[in-house]
């Protein structure tokens, strides 16, 4: 049952103009500018609706440091870079990136400039008191085309299931298009559309699914991927892409909403509850090879951060540190890393893209 003041907008808007997309019905939940999700709710953290990586341990966002020092220095130790994150959250990821930078390499440090894409003010808030001790080099952007020219590192952890999706439904006439409806009880329903679906977008034969099936396509990551792409292929850099999903195209609805940590039936609470779906990482590598650039790999959240060193870093980070405090260390890694209920590192995948093109730990070398 809609219980929300957008429930009831999206309600009217469906009254006045038919039945409406589950792309549109996304970004109004996420985005509307008076009853959006991300506009007025403090989705993140312990008090939140959920808790990204980066709320988990600082081991997160200092791993994903050693990877851009490791990138900069892959590429030669480019002047003037610009490290860019999109969709910042708290800022957390970005403090742990910029204190593990300062230590590692001093120069990238002094010389980079941080750009953070951001697009709701209160969050804007959030993240100039948590990156206070670095206020002197961030700028921030409400749209990545204001970020200046230069050799970019770029950051994005789960940035991509938060861009709306189109889903479409198996049906004896083909593909079509799934619709956010009223039904006889005055209440937000799924139906069908008129709207139909190519069949070479399709990884099967369209004729040998069965009726029901639903498959999610995404333009709109699309765009944004292709954006990211050419910014590496025009300046030069790599971009770090972290976020739940498949590493394979595949078919089934993962539209889901999670509200105080649990999951929510997306039509219930409208604006009150954060709205995702899973990302398809085949689709963003080939957006990637069609604008020509470099993929390093894409591969486990898990493998990438033992990879990378992980358990090192804990060993590290325990020593001296009382039995419980080096518990609750390795607690955290096993969370962000590991595999089963409750932990990351199984669901979440990185994709690792770059231009001009360098190889990169922990991936293997590319063939040249």
């Amino acid at each position: 049952m809609t219980t929300s003041p957008l429930g009831e907008k999206i309600k009217a808007i469906i009254r006045a103009n038919g039945p409406m997309s589950v792309t549109d019905f996304f970004a109004l939940c996420l985005a509307d500018p008076e009853h959006g999700y991300y506009q007025s709710r403090e989705p993140f953290g312990r008090d939140g609706d959920f808790i990204t990586a980066p709320e988990i341990s600082q081991l997160f966002g200092e791993m994903i440091g050693i990877f851009l020092v490791h990138a900069w220095q892959r590429h030669g130790m480019p002047a003037n870079p610009r490290l860019v994150e999109v969709g910042p959250g708290r800022g957390t990821m970005m403090a742990d990136i910029l204190r593990v930078m300062a230590k590692l390499a001093p120069a990238l440090y002094q010389s980079v400039g941080v750009h953070l894409v951001e697009t709701s003010p209160r969050l804007q808030w959030v993240q100039k008191d948590t990156l206070a001790d670095h206020a002197g080099q961030i700028e921030w952007h409400t749209s990545f085309d204001t970020i200046p020219a230069g050799f970019t590192l770029l950051a994005a952890n789960e940035l991509f299931d938060a861009i709306p999706i189109r889903q479409f439904v198996r049906t004896s006439a083909g593909f079509r298009e799934r619709m956010v409806i009223l039904d006889e009880r005055d209440e937000l329903a799924f139906g069908l559309g008129v709207a139909t679906l190519d069949p070479s977008f399709i990884p099967a034969d369209p004729r040998a699914i069965p009726d029901g099936t639903v498959f999610e396509f995404a333009p709109a990551r699309q765009a944004v991927m292709t954006t990211l792409c050419e910014r590496l292929k025009n300046s030069g850099g790599t971009a770090i892409i972290i976020d739940y999903g498949s590493m394979v195209t595949g078919f089934g609805d993962t539209l889901q909403a999670v509200l105080n940590h649990d999951y929510d039936p997306p039509l219930d609470h409208p604006g009150l509850a954060d709205l995702t779906s899973h990302v398809d990482f085949q689709h963003l590598g080939e957006v990637a090879r069609a604008n020509g650039v470099s993929i390093n790999g894409c591969c486990t959240q898990g493998d990438f951060l033992y990879g990378l060193g992980l358990q090192q870093r804990v060993k590290a980070l325990s020593e001296g540190k009382d039995r419980a405090l080096a518990m609750e260390i390795q607690t955290a890694a096993s969370r962000l890393a590991d595999e089963g209920e409750g932990k990351m590192g199984e669901l979440f995948k990185v994709l690792v893209v770059s231009s001009p093109q360098v190889d990169l730990l922990p991936f293997r070398p590319a063939a040249h």
